[in-house]
């Protein structure tokens, strides 16, 4: 599979790289003061590299602001969230795929 720096499916301002059975992966992008509540995934880790921008990722308790080339991964089960400080754009992985792509298109 390969997706080049232009293509990829469009959702609004997202987009979807990779829909496979053992992993889904989106570029994601956020205004400043958007909210994704700390919550937990039973089924699939939730991964994040910041590519541009500034987040506050909320990791069980601790909460940590970070730059461009972090790397944040919240195993099963662990709770998590992430407030955005800046504009950001956002690499997300999930592994396995859950069906967040439909999720998106639908949303």
């Amino acid at each position: 599979m390969l997706i080049r720096p232009d293509e990829g499916e469009r959702v609004r301002q997202h987009r979807i790289l990779a829909e496979l059975p053992e992993l889904e992966a989106f570029e994601l992008r956020f205004e400043p003061d958007f909210v994704v509540e700390p919550h937990t995934h039973a089924d699939h880790t939730d991964a994040f590299w910041v590519i541009e921008g500034k987040v506050e990722f909320t990791l069980g308790e601790e909460q940590v602001v970070a730059g461009p080339g972090t790397w944040f991964a919240a195993p099963v089960d662990v709770l998590h969230g992430f407030r955005t400080l800046t504009q950001v754009r956002l690499l997300n992985i999930h592994g396995p795929n859950t069906g967040f792509g439909e999720w998106l298109r639908r949303a």
